[in-house]
């Protein structure tokens, strides 16, 4: 007969149920009551597949951080054991799969400064947007009905309807005159359908442009009429060589503080700030190569123009010198 240990801890101090479970090896999850401060993290970012462990526990870290807080690569690798190479290829991962977005944006000093967006749920994000997009443009198709489908019911109503003989009818003696046929004149012409509205290519882009400015700022929510209105005029700022990002930044940028009227106010900078329109273009310039596209730098989270992702010149090594070949003496 073994004997007794009155040191043994007890059963109840591993909270461990008396009834064998089906699987007694594993996890067993020990809840308490977390007040104040937790985050609330899906399982399909904590169960990813796809996902590292680092990338993983990088989603859980932003989410936790309060709104404004620095997320660059450096400040990462203060807060982190791992270097800045595999923090900068966990973020990158995170923006595969949507769970982090970088948006650069230029400063009313002229700076590039990087937006980081970070998502706790990207499917229930964009299945949102989807519905928000698909609800403004049924609201946009009822609101302005087609205007071709007005010219069928105004050509029928203006004819004059004839009417078709009778097999019935008794037929005309042979010395009844014949009836004067009705001169071409005396029937009313049916008048030409409407001229289709032009729709010139930079049309669709201005228009979207102008229905998210409420996402700069929510006091710029237009009507659909002021959209329409204003959209001529935004694309003739497309056609004229300026990118999206200025003309959003022309009609963003040092707003008063009290806004009663932002159509007004965005008519006004359209017209008033419209750009000169570029001159014809040389055989020189449609040779030229465009400019690299810009890179995230991964050792200081700066922008900088490259064609590939990795390190600024500033956070490149040092390249090794050449060995050039010596001759005799």
């Amino acid at each position: 007969m073994a004997e007794e240990k009155p040191n043994a801890p007890a059963r109840a101090q591993y909270e461990i149920p008396r009834s064998p479970s089906p699987r007694p090896s594993g996890v067993h999850q020990v809840t308490e009551f977390q007040d104040p401060g937790y985050t609330i993290v899906g399982n399909h970012l904590t169960q990813h597949r796809s996902l590292s462990g680092l990338a993983i526990g990088l989603a859980a870290y932003i989410q936790s951080l309060p709104e404004g807080a620095p997320v660059d690569i450096r400040t990462l690798a203060k807060r982190f054991p791992e270097g800045r190479g595999r923090i900068a290829a966990a973020l990158r991962e995170l923006e595969a799969h949507g769970y982090l977005e970088r948006v650069r944006r230029r400063t009313d000093d002229g700076r590039m400064v990087t937006l980081t967006l970070s998502y706790n749920n990207p499917a229930a994000t964009r299945a949102r947007r989807a519905r928000e997009s698909a609800e403004e443009a049924k609201r946009r198709t009822a609101v302005t009905p087609a205007p071709v489908a007005s010219a069928p019911v105004t050509r029928h109503a203006s004819r004059t309807p004839t009417p078709a003989p009778t097999p019935s009818s008794a037929p005309a003696p042979a010395s009844a005159p014949a009836p004067a046929p009705e001169p071409p004149h005396a029937r009313p012409e049916p008048p030409p359908p409407p001229p289709e509205p032009r729709t010139r290519p930079q049309h669709t882009p201005a228009a979207a442009l102008l229905a998210n400015l409420r996402y700069e700022d929510p006091r710029l929510l237009l009507s659909v009429r002021d959209v329409h209105r204003l959209t001529p005029a935004v694309a003739a700022w497309l056609e004229r060589g300026a990118s999206p990002e200025a003309v959003r930044n022309a009609l963003t940028t040092g707003l008063p503080a009290t806004l009663r009227h932002p159509a007004a106010l965005l008519t006004h900078r359209l017209s008033e700030l419209l750009p000169p329109p570029l001159p014809a273009a040389s055989p020189a310039d449609t040779t030229r190569a465009r400019p690299a596209p810009l890179q995230t730098c991964d050792g200081c989270d700066r922008a900088f123009r490259a064609s590939t992702p990795g390190r600024c010149r500033d956070c490149r090594p040092p390249a090794a010198a050449e060995c050039l070949p010596t001759g005799p003496g």
